[in-house]
């Protein structure tokens, strides 16, 4: 499955060139024409069926996951590091990670509880606290097969099994695989897809994509968290596993623009598919450097709901990742059969 295949390869911000060539890899096999600019991200121009037919639709999805970069190599063997993203701290200790580009094996430890002191205890470990073992037995052995600078990206095994995909860097390898799945479909009109770099450090690769192409109408595929656990009341839930894909209305970056938002509930209903809002207004996204890029995109937002998102493994349900390939699908032909007035 392309989730799991995507969910699989390393790709902190401003280190998407894996991910970058396994897209391309797929792109150039099915015939997508298809170009990267200065700053990684990678435009694939669809051709509609229909010669001369332009929609002026931009649709995207961020290649890049949170992740960590080596900050120093400690006498020790040792790593230290700093965050790159919105990485939670406490969900750190213990978690293997891969090293640099030869993808080096390590464990992200801390002094053991035997020897922390009672206050210590009490406390959430903070990233001083913490350090990266690759096994090494000193400096000069660490700095044989790392450095500083090296990129640091969890590892885990994804999975899916019946409805349920698993694995790290859902967020937002759901929306790479969506994106794919749609380029491989066949459409009247023309639009630009782009996989986007650099989104989880302050959506720098959308700022520079939608400057070069001045879309019209904008649609991002994003993954958002899910909220609905135990400790949270339903009025918290953000999102919800089953629920279907959900729609932006606003968040911290953006306000959806009101025709795109009707006309994604509009196809929606037509198919008698799930869907939600989005109930929460933090956070940012792409499509909030999009719509302001030039004189201005109609922008919006839809989502596959996923727990534990930028954690080392998250969880998101394949019917719900479905749904919203569905109505991107339906989105599409929507605004090529009745067009879009902004």
């Amino acid at each position: 499955m392309l989730i799991t295949e995507l969910s699989q390869i390393p790709g902190v911000s401003g280190d998407e060139s894996r991910v970058r060539d396994f897209i391309k890899e797929k792109l150039s096999s099915w015939g997508i024409e298809h170009y990267t600019d200065s700053l990684g991200n990678l435009f694939a121009l669809k051709e509609g069926k229909k010669n001369g037919s332009e929609s002026g639709l931009m649709l995207s999805a961020h290649m890049d996951e949170v992740g960590l970069l080596v900050s120093s190599v400690e006498k020790s063997g040792h790593l230290r590091f700093y965050k790159v993203g919105g990485v939670d701290e406490r969900a750190l200790i213990t978690k293997p990670v891969l090293v640099g580009p030869n993808d080096v094996m390590g464990v992200i430890g801390a002094k053991a509880i035997h020897l922390q002191k009672k206050e210590e205890r009490k406390k959430p470990l903070k990233i001083e606290n913490l350090c990266i073992d690759i096994g090494a037995k000193d400096k000069d052995d660490a700095e044989r097969v790392v450095k500083v600078g090296d990129y640091v990206s969890f590892y885990s095994e994804a999975g899916l099994s019946g409805n349920i995909v698993k694995g790290k860097a859902l967020d937002n390898r759901a929306g790479c695989a969506a994106l794919l799945e749609i380029l491989q479909r066949d459409y009247p009109c023309s639009f630009t897809a782009v996989f986007t770099v650099q989104e989880e450090v302050g959506l720098r690769g959308a700022i520079v994509a939608a400057y070069r192409i001045k879309p019209r109408i904008a649609l991002v595929l994003e993954t958002t968290g899910a909220i609905d656990i135990p400790e949270a009341k339903n009025q918290d839930h953000s999102t919800s596993l089953g629920a279907g894909p959900a729609f932006t209305v606003k968040d911290q970056s953006i306000i959806a623009h009101p025709r795109v938002l009707e006309r994604l509930i509009e196809v929606a209903e037509r198919q008698k598919r799930t869907y939600q809002f989005r109930r929460y207004g933090g956070s940012s996204t792409d499509a909030g450097a999009i719509s302001l890029a030039g004189s201005g995109t109609a922008a919006g937002v839809i989502s596959t709901p996923c727990r534990y998102i930028h954690a080392p493994v998250s969880m998101l349900l394949k019917e719900d990742w479905q749904n919203l390939v569905e109505i991107t699908d339906a989105f599409i032909r929507s605004v090529y059969e009745k067009g879009l007035e902004i």
